[in-house]
């Protein structure tokens, strides 16, 4: 639960103290919070908080390993640079214990919505697939508290569709999840899905997708020659959207560069267009609450994995924090 010890992972990072200029790294801006506890102060910063839950993963008879995902994405956020970030909070992580997924993903929500509700920009880390019902369910609260029934764009970069329509819930069912709420309470969203591998998903899949609507672009067209067209794609999403929930399963990723997940891809969508993603979400000044899922330790012992999630991270750190602050919607530039 929040909260909890957060020193370990943050011990990792490096100190240049003797060199010119500024030499701040994450972990000398960290700052462990309790939510229950913070008030104006946590207004405009970035705010971390882990689901560490392998639950969804197993019952979905994928590689169980996904609830170290947090402390290892830490553990490599500690050591990059601050740069423009003056404050970063974490709020520590929500546990699922045992099989009670059910119960760590209302928890989830209800730290998040808190954290919104403080003005904070939060970025989940997880943790199974299974977060995204927590994401969701949580800004959904945060805006039905508001009074705000504008239309939610759910963009998933994934190699998986997660449409599954057996029950109970697993990594595999978020997205028909939070189909199923949405049609049950009228809430207006759309959900589109970027990196889409056809060979890992049945046709049952894709026809749930239809559906439901959704916008499912194949990973043999999420590749750097298509940049055009996919930011045109996502233009058009952005543009019908009031806010945007944007979640990052790092399966979507060549399993070159990410081996260290549930379910590894064979072709994937390269950092660079998820970057390029990342950037067109933030310069909306729609985007809301985003997180990364299915990071899986176990299977990646040189860090390669945890490393890219890291810097996926980072990206969502500072994008759409410094746009907040900023005020203009426009994210600064973290190409350099």
């Amino acid at each position: 639960m929040p909260g909890d010890a957060l020193t370990d992972p943050w011990q990792n990072g490096r100190s240049d103290d003797g060199e010119r200029g500024d030499t701040r790294r994450l972990h000398h801006i960290v700052r462990p919070v309790d939510l229950g506890g913070l008030s104006t102060e946590a207004e405009g910063h970035p705010l971390v908080l882990g689901f560490a839950s392998d639950a969804g993963v197993r019952r979905n008879r994928g590689r169980p390993g996904a609830a170290e995902g947090p402390a290892a994405i830490r553990r490599m956020l500690s050591n990059l640079a601050a740069h423009e970030l003056q404050t970063l909070l974490d709020a520590g992580d929500i546990t699922c214990e045992g099989e009670a997924l059910e119960a760590a993903q209302q928890a989830c929500a209800l730290a998040l919505a808190k954290a919104l509700s403080l003005g904070a920009f939060p970025v989940l880390l997880g943790g199974g697939h299974e977060i995204a019902v927590a994401s969701f369910m949580g800004l959904r609260r945060y805006l039905d508290d508001q009074g705000d029934a504008g239309k939610v764009l759910v963009l998933n970069i994934d190699a998986h569709l997660d449409l599954r329509t057996s029950r109970p819930p697993s990594s595999g069912t978020p997205f028909d999840e939070i189909a199923r709420y949405c049609e049950a309470h009228g809430h207006a969203w759309r959900y589109a899905c970027i990196g889409v591998s056809k060979p890992s998903n049945t046709a049952a899949l894709f026809a749930r997708a239809d559906e439901i609507g959704a916008v499912v672009v194949a990973d043999e067209h999420a590749q750097e020659r298509h940049l055009d067209a996919l930011r045109e794609q996502v233009a058009t999403l952005l543009q019908q959207a009031h806010h945007v929930y944007l979640t990052i399963d790092i399966d979507a990723l060549p399993a070159a560069v990410a081996p260290g997940v549930s379910a590894p891809a064979a072709l994937g969508v390269p950092v660079s267009v998820v970057e390029a993603i990342i950037g067109w979400v933030a310069d909306s000044g729609k985007l809301r609450v985003a997180d990364l899922a299915e990071l899986n330790p176990a299977f990646d012992p040189d860090g390669r994995t945890a490393r890219v999630a890291a810097r996926l991270a980072w990206k969502l750190l500072h994008a759409a924090a410094c746009s907040r602050r900023e005020g203009t919607g426009r994210a600064i530039d973290v190409s350099r």
